[in-house]
């Protein structure tokens, strides 16, 4: 739920506490409109949602009801933004998701091996985006096959036939951003390692 219906279902609730508060209390709405100074109609529309609710017109009458405004409105929960730390491990490779959202694009961080070395050519629909964080990143693009060093960064179209992995210095770490279709991974085309 988003931080925008998650205030809307909040505020959808303030008119039943008012009321409740109110009945609790044992107060007719005139009782209330005399001790507050807001008319008995501003009342009976606050309390059926027919008038939203302002702090203009709930300071009086939590004051009047005797009640910490934290009775009648509370505030929205706002849900822990940190992204769970689930790796998960496939191919020499520990991919860590780094977004908590269903849409695109994901981001990853991803954590290679140095025995990752031999390139396996892939193509699937999408747009990819690394960066390297840490080590030496060979990269095989199409007719290209490039290295890369921490800092460096590159995207490109997956449609394109591509691999990545470790140069064989060591392990390499980098960030990565693709939708859904890089996750599957559709067509594999198996290439001879270049000598």
């Amino acid at each position: 739920m988003s931080t925008s219906q998650r205030v809307a279902t909040e505020l959808s609730q303030i008119p039943l506490r008012l009321r409740q508060a109110r009945q609790k209390k044992d107060l007719t709405l005139d009782e209330l409109a005399n001790i507050t100074g807001i008319s008995k109609s501003t009342l009976s529309r606050l309390e059926s949602g027919q008038r939203k609710p302002s702090l203009e017109l709930l300071l009086p009458i939590v004051a009047a009801l005797a009640l910490p405004l934290d009775d009648i409105v509370t505030s929205p929960r706002i849900e822990d933004p940190r992204v769970p730390q689930k790796s998960s491990r496939a191919d020499g490779r520990t991919l860590t998701p780094l977004s908590n959202h269903s849409g695109e694009p994901q981001a990853y961080k991803m954590t290679i091996s140095v025995q990752d070395q031999i390139p396996r050519l892939r193509i699937h629909e999408g747009y990819e985006w690394i960066y390297v964080l840490s080590g030496r990143l060979r990269l095989v693009l199409g007719e290209h096959d490039i290295v890369m060093a921490a800092g460096e960064a590159a995207e490109f179209d997956t449609k394109n036939p591509h691999w990545f992995g470790s140069n064989g210095s060591g392990p390499v770490e980098v960030l990565s951003m693709f939708g859904k279709q890089g996750e599957r991974i559709h067509l594999r085309a198996r290439t001879a390692a270049k000598s």
